[in-house]
C-alpha cells in the first residue's frame, strides 16, 4: 500500500512515516516547515519528502490513503484535492492505533509537560531490560537514533498528545491508543487554540482514562490538583502515586547531597543524582547525566510504568544511569571558548522555568545564563502566557526574546516586567549580534524554542568562534 502523509515533518507525523516504512508500505510525504531532526531522520530513512502542499504531487503519486496532521485545515490545496478527488484519508492517530497498537500492550504518557522525555526514558527501561518495545516518540532519543519503531509483541511506548487529532476529529490523539500503563506527568492549561479553558483539556483527559480497562494502571503526582479533578470524574483502574515529599502510600525521591551519602560519586543536589522510595522503602540510586527536578519526576513515572510492564525496580534504575535525553531537551550544540550553546524545546513557562532550574541548579550562581527564547507556540502567539512567563525566566541573567514583526507588540508588557533584561528583537541576525556582543568566557547560551529558530545555534556558534 502506498501511503502519503501530509505534514510528514511533524515529530507525530514523521514517527507515522517510519513505522508505515517499517510494516512494508510505500511511504511519501509532504510539508511547508522542514527543518531537523525530523528531517534528516526522514532522509535518513530515504522516505521521499516533497516541499510544499501542491495538490499536483498527490495526482501524480496516487496514493492509496493519505494520513493528513493535525496542523492542516481546510484551504489546504492537498487537503482540499483529497476531499473532491474522495481519496481515503485518515488521521495520524487513527492510522496508529488501526495498523499498530490495536493488539499491543500499550505504555502511554500524557501531560502538559515532560511526555516526549518520560517516554524515552520508559521506552530504553524497557529496551535495558530485553523487552525489545515498540514506540513512537515526539523527538529522536539519542539511545535509538529514529523517533519510532515497531519493535517486538507486545510493549509500545507512545507520547500521548491531548491536541486534537485531524481537522475532521476534534478529539484529544490519545482518546485513539487505548493503553494499559498510562502516565499521567501534569496538567496545565496550553493549546489555547483548540481548548477554551482548563476545564476543556480535563474532558479529554477524562476521556483518555475511561479507555483504560480494570486490569490497567494510572500513575500520577499526588499533589497536582488538576489530575486529581480529573480522577474524580470518574476512574475505573488501578492507581499509583508519586510524590516530591515523603509519601507513604506511593512513590517518592529524595535528592542526595555529599552529607547524605556514602560514595565515591560527587553528589549534588541538581537531580544528577537521587533514590528512589515505594511505599517509604529505598528501591535504589540513579546516578545519570540528565539534570532537574523535573526530570527526576520524569524518572521516577517511567520506572513505575516499566514495573507495571515486569521490569524490576532494580534494573529500571541501572537503565536510566545509561539514558541519553531525546534531541532538544538541553542538548549540548557546541561550546567555544567555554562558551557553552544548549537547544532546548520548552515553550510553556513552566517548562522553561524548570529547565533554567536544572542548568543553573548544575552550574551555580557564578555563571551566567543568557535565555534566548522563542515564542512561537500558538498559545504563546495568544498572549495566553505573558503574565507568567517573565517569573519563569527568573534565573536567567539575560533575556533575549525573537519577535517577529507580525506579533512584537503582543510581547511589550512581558519585557517591561523583565527590566534591564529583557531585550526583543524581530531579526535573528541582529538578535544574534547583540548576543555575542553581550556573551563573556564561561557562559551559558540557552536556546528555546519548539521551532527551527532560523538556525540561531549555528550562528551563535559560528559568531563565537569567529569571536574567539
Amino acid at each position: 500500500m502506498h501511503v502519503h502523509i501530509l505534514g510528514i515533518c511533524g515529530t507525530f507525523m514523521g514517527g507515522i512515516a517510519l513505522l508505515a516504512r517499517a510494516n512494508g508500505h510505500k511511504v511519501t510525504g509532504q510539508d511547508a516547515n522542514v527543518y531537523p531532526p525530523m528531517s534528516t531522520q526522514l532522509e535518513e530513512q530515504g522516505i521521499e519528502l516533497i516541499q510544499g502542499f501542491d495538490s499536483n504531487a498527490i495526482k501524480q503519486l496516487s496514493p492509496d490513503v493519505v494520513v493528513i496532521g493535525n496542523a492542516l485545515s481546510r484551504g489546504n490545496s492537498a487537503v482540499e484535492y483529497v476531499l473532491e478527488q474522495n481519496i481515503p484519508y485518515t488521521s495520524g492517530a487513527q492510522w496508529l492505533a488501526e495498523n499498530v497498537l490495536y493488539d499491543r500492550w500499550v505504555l502511554a504518557v500524557a501531560g502538559t509537560h515532560g511526555k516526549t522525555t518520560t517516554s524515552g526514558m520508559l521506552s530504553w527501561i524497557l529496551e535495558y531490560a530485553g523487552l525489545n518495545p515498540g514506540f513512537l516518540i515526539g523527538g529522536v532519543p539519542e539511545n535509538f537514533g529514529v523517533s519510532a519503531r515497531n519493535g517486538d509483541m507486545p510493549f509500545f511506548v507512545v507520547e500521548a498528545d491531548e491536541y486534537d487529532t485531524a481537522f475532521f476529529d476534534k478529539r484529544s490523539k490519545f482518546v485513539h491508543y487505548h493503553p494499559r500503563t498510562v502516565i499521567l506527568n501534569n496538567l496545565e492549561f496550553d493549546h489555547a487554540d483548540i481548548f477554551e479553558d482548563l476545564g476543556a483539556i480535563k474532558k479529554q483527559f477524562h476521556h483518555l482514562i475511561r479507555t483504560v480497562p480494570g486490569n490497567g494502571l494510572l500513575i500520577f503526582p499526588e499533589e497536582d490538583r488538576s489530575l486529581q479533578d480529573v480522577i474524580n470524574m470518574g476512574c475505573w483502574s488501578e492507581k499509583e502515586y508519586f510524590s516530591e515529599s515523603d509519601n507513604s502510600i506511593g512513590w517518592s525521591i529524595k535528592l542526595l547531597t555529599d552529607s547524605e551519602v556514602e560514595s565515591d560519586v560527587s553528589i549534588s543536589a541538581d537531580g544528577s543524582h537521587f533514590e528512589v522510595f515505594w511505599k517509604n522503602e529505598s528501591q535504589g540510586i540513579v546516578h545519570w547525566d540528565l539534570l532537574g527536578m523535573h526530570n527526576v519526576n520524569n524518572a521516577v513515572v517511567a520506572i513505575a510504568a516499566a514495573r507495571h510492564a515486569g521490569v524490576p525496580v532494580k534494573y529500571a534504575i541501572e537503565a536510566l544511569a545509561d539514558y541519553k535525553n531525546v534531541k532538544r531537551r538541553m542538548e549540548i550544540k557546541g561550546k567555544v571558548n567555554d562558551v557553552t550553546v544548549y537547544d532546548d524545546f520548552a515553550h510553556h513557562p513552566t517548562a522553561i522555568a524548570t529547565t533554567i532550574d536544572g542548568l543553573r541548579r548544575k552550574i551555580g550562581d557564578k555563571q551566567r545564563i543568557i535565555a534566548i527564547l522563542e515564542p512561537r507556540s500558538n498559545t504563546m502567539k495568544m498572549q495566553i502566557h505573558n503574565t507568567t512567563l517573565p517569573a519563569s525566566l527568573e534565573q536567567a541573567d539575560e533575556v533575549f526574546v525573537f519577535l517577529p514583526d507580525d506579533y512584537a507588540t503582543k510581547f511589550t508588557d512581558m519585557l517591561e516586567l523583565l527590566g534591564q533584561r529583557g531585550h526583543g528583537y524581530n531579526d535573528i541576525e541582529k538578535m544574534t549580534k547583540a548576543i555575542l556582543a553581550e556573551t563573556r568566557t564561561t557562559d551559558h547560551l540557552l536556546v528555546m524554542s519548539n521551532g527551527g529558530f532560523g538556525g540561531i545555534h549555528q550562528m551563535l556558534l559560528d559568531g563565537l568562534q569567529h569571536k574567539k
